[in-house]
């Protein structure tokens, strides 16, 4: 009797199944997994398919949808054999299926659910079966040392991957069981290719090995941390005890409490200061020290016990000393020293340094910064300095309220904190640029802060306590009074600081600039020799300003180019020993005007620069400006058409003003003298212009030099050389005092002028010019217009 022919269970399987969409994860084949079913037309499908063959299609969905159709589904789903099915309460059922074989959809025949198809089941590609078998291998020991470190994959698991016998199947259970995403997995069930299958769920060991290793790594410090974190306790506990068994101070916080009250105390605080301080001690005793508010309380505390609560030692400074110290520190301004050592007798006089306001107004590079420090050191007292150049938020003068994250004390109780001292110098530099903006106005601010009469008291936002800050000894610095507010020049001591003449600038450059570019330079005084008239074509041609702050970096640019010559020269590279190396840099060089056109290049001003009135329609008048007193050449032409009046170079509102008021006085006064016709003014347009056309301009002192400008035109004639001017002209010819003499009159003396026009109400400022400046100058005070004609002209 011949045996049955029994059929696989590959035969048995048919090419029409119900399918069921799966939301999840896909489900590969030779898996034995509990699956839920909650849908009532999946529910159908399985107790449709349990009353017959047991057989479904399980297919991952392409999105999650809620009523997945055919066109939902992936292509690729596997066949399964419902093998226990259980009924739920709530209508669903949990079934267990065991999954046989991957397939294909070929053709949907129910496009909604209960989905039907016809599919082709998928055989397996095996390539080379060695490579294979190695593949097979290294998963296997790869899992192994995954599953060992992993303690989500139970014995079953382990067991399971060593004992299934085919290659494809044991990549099919790892890529299951592996932490992948979804799509990734339907990837791998689409491969038919054994080895590429294998490959693949290779990859994904790997990348589960490495996150293993990081997620060990991470464990580790973690526990390390906790293990220091407990041993750190145990140990701070110990301490604890130690330090109370010999009654020290138990832990920082404590420490930080008792330094605190015991530098506060010591200040014997009264009233509202004592009753704020206490309060926040008492907080700050309570915080807990890991909160935010423990470093507020504790940076709060620290400033109040850094500054300078207690009464100011008096003052104790010689005079003569202080005398020495501001004519060692700085040559000439004589005037200022002497109006600096007056207001020293008057302090150590009344013994009361309250109000005590010093503002230097002068040309950048005149030494006011230096002349603050000199104060200081004159005084016998700490200096701080900061500028508020710039400034457009009142928090940095008055400082920040402590509701702000990072707030910190204003200027002032910094310097003080800085200082230590309750009666420092703080020169407060360039007062005249500040803004202001939505933060609020600095200005107003530094106002409170100098006043006698509120420092007193003066409250900074961030302290919230009244410091008095009379004592202060404040110095501000600035170029120009025109922006600084009234209320603030009322209540300080004015100072004016002018330019410096070429003599000057030769002397300084001597005394002080020199040694110290050497210094700074590497070189030394031996190694370089000025003559006075090099030092005079550095003034006269490199720098020409009010100050001498280019004076000093064409310095720094000569010694820097002398530097490297010297290092690179011939003889020093070739020079065997240090001796011979330094016999080089020790030869002594004079320079000469070839040096110096070759170090500092062409001249930036010449003599042709010099402003000169060598023809008709010009005159020279001085000026004064932010950046000190300057020369000022005004032309005029006349143009022949109709009567016209043009003003070119950037003239202010005064300015045009004055010029209208020269062009009327000219006008009537030609016509009365008989120098032109009356209609002369009618054929000709009038134009009349100030060079340096983007420098503005503006101011009233011009006045006598346009109409002496426009009398040279009209008669055709230049004025007198070597000549300026400066006055106010009013309609009816009379010439009105100016302001700046002192600054106009140097910087005609550094542009060779012999000759200066001056309002006789300005005679009592020639006092103040120092001698040396006026000497070689004429001054020629006038009352009347017509003085200034006879003056130009010749009688």
């Amino acid at each position: 009797m011949s045996e049955p022919n029994l059929a696989t269970v590959d035969q048995t399987l048919s090419n029409k199944l119900s399918i069921i969409p799966l939301s999840g994860r896909p489900i590969f084949p030779g898996i034995f997994t509990p699956l839920m079913i909650n849908s009532i037309d999946d529910t159908n499908v399985v107790e449709t398919a349990a009353a017959s063959d047991g057989l479904i299609g399980v297919v991952m969905t392409k999105n999650d949808v809620d009523s997945p159709s055919a066109s939902d589904l992936h292509a690729v789903g596997t066949a399964a054999r419902i093998v226990k099915k259980i009924n739920l309460p709530d209508g669903g059922v949990n079934i267990f299926i065991s999954t046989i074989k991957r397939f294909k959809i070929r053709k949907v025949l129910s496009e909604k659910a209960p989905i039907v198809a016809l599919v082709e089941y998928l055989e397996d590609e095996e390539d080379d079966t060695f490579e294979v078998k190695a593949l097979t291998r290294a998963l296997l020991s790869e899992m192994k040392e995954i599953s060992e470190n992993n303690p989500l994959f139970s014995e079953e698991m382990r067991l399971n991957i060593v004992n299934i016998d085919h290659p494809g199947k044991v990549a099919d259970f790892i890529a299951s069981i592996l932490n992948v995403e979804k799509d990734d997995q339907q990837r791998i069930l689409e491969m038919q290719n054994v080895r590429q299958r294998m490959e693949q769920v290779l990859v994904f060991i790997k990348k589960e090995q490495e996150l293993l290793r990081i997620q060990k790594r991470i464990q580790n410090e973690i526990n390390d941390r906790i293990e220091k974190s407990q041993r750190d306790y145990f140990l701070r506990e110990e301490l604890k005890a130690i330090k109370e068994e010999l009654g020290m101070a138990v832990d920082a916080k404590s420490s930080d409490y008792q330094k605190f009250k015991e530098k506060l105390d010591a200040f014997n605080f009264e009233g509202e200061i004592k009753e704020a301080v206490d309060s926040e001690l008492e907080k700050f005793a309570l915080m807990d020290p890991n909160s935010s508010e423990y470093m507020i309380s504790r940076n709060y505390l620290e400033t109040i016990a850094a500054l300078p609560w207690g009464e100011p030692a008096p003052e104790e400074y010689d005079l003569q000393k202080a005398k020495k110290i501001l004519e060692s520190d700085h040559y000439g301004l004589e005037d200022v020293k002497k109006r600096i050592i007056e207001y020293l007798a008057v302090r150590r006089l009344k013994k009361d340094s309250k109000g005590s306001i010093i503002l230097l107004v002068g040309p950048p590079g005149v030494g006011k910064t230096s002349v603050g420090r000199s104060i200081a050191n004159a005084m016998n007292k700490p200096f701080f300095r900061f500028s508020v150049g710039g400034m457009r938020d009142e928090a940095e003068i008055k400082g920040h309220r402590r509701t702000y994250i990072g707030a910190m004390p204003g200027k002032i109780i910094q310097g003080l904190k800085i200082t230590k001292s309750k009666s420092p110098v703080f020169l407060i530099d360039e007062i005249d640029k500040m803004g202001s903006s939505y933060q609020g106005d600095p200005a107003s601010a530094l106002l409170e802060v100098l006043d006698p009469e509120q420092n007193v008291a003066f409250r900074d936002h961030y302290l919230d306590l009244p410091f008095d800050a009379s004592e202060i000894l404040f110095i501000l610095t600035a170029n120009s009074f025109d922006s600084i507010p009234e209320p603030l020049l009322d209540r300080a001591e004015i100072i004016n600081l002018s330019g410096y003449i070429d003599q000057e600038k030769v002397e300084i450059a001597k005394k002080y600039l020199i040694p110290r570019s050497l210094e700074r330079n590497g070189l030394k005084k031996s190694q370089i020799k000025y003559t006075k008239d090099i030092l005079l074509l550095i003034a006269n041609s490199y720098a020409r300003e009010s100050g001498v702050r280019n004076f000093e970096k064409n310095l720094d640019k000569i010694h820097r180019k002398i530097a490297t010559e010297l290092l690179t020269s011939e003889d020093y590279l070739s020079a065997e020993t240090d001796e011979a190396r330094n016999a080089v840099l020790a030869a002594k060089r004079e320079l000469t005007a070839e040096d110096i056109k070759k170090f500092l290049g062409n001249p930036v001003f010449d003599e042709e620069e010099i402003k000169k009135a060598d023809r008709p329609g010009t005159a020279i008048g001085l000026a004064w400006t932010s950046m000190g007193g300057d020369t000022l050449i005004i032309e005029a032409v006349a143009l022949a058409g109709k009567e016209g009046f043009k003003l070119t170079g950037q003239m202010g509102d005064v300015m045009k003003e004055s010029a209208e008021i020269a062009l009327s006085w000219s006008r009537r006064y030609a016509i009365e003298k008989n120098w032109c016709t009356a209609d002369w003014f009618d054929r000709n347009t009038v134009h009349l212009h100030i060079p340096e056309g983007a420098t503005p301009k503006d101011g009233p002192s011009a006045g006598i030099t346009m109409a002496t400008t426009l009398l040279s035109l009209i008669r055709n004639k230049t004025i007198k050389p070597n000549l300026a001017m400066t006055g106010e002209l009013s309609l009816t010819g009379q010439v009105l005092p100016i302001g700046g003499l002192k600054e106009k009159t140097v910087a005609a003396k550094r542009n060779k002028i012999k000759h200066i026009i001056i309002p006789k109400q300005n005679v009592r400022d020639l006092d103040d010019i120092p001698e040396h400046v006026r000497k070689g100058l004429t001054f020629h005070p006038v009352s009347r217009m017509e003085e200034v004609v006879d003056l130009v002209f010749g009688k």
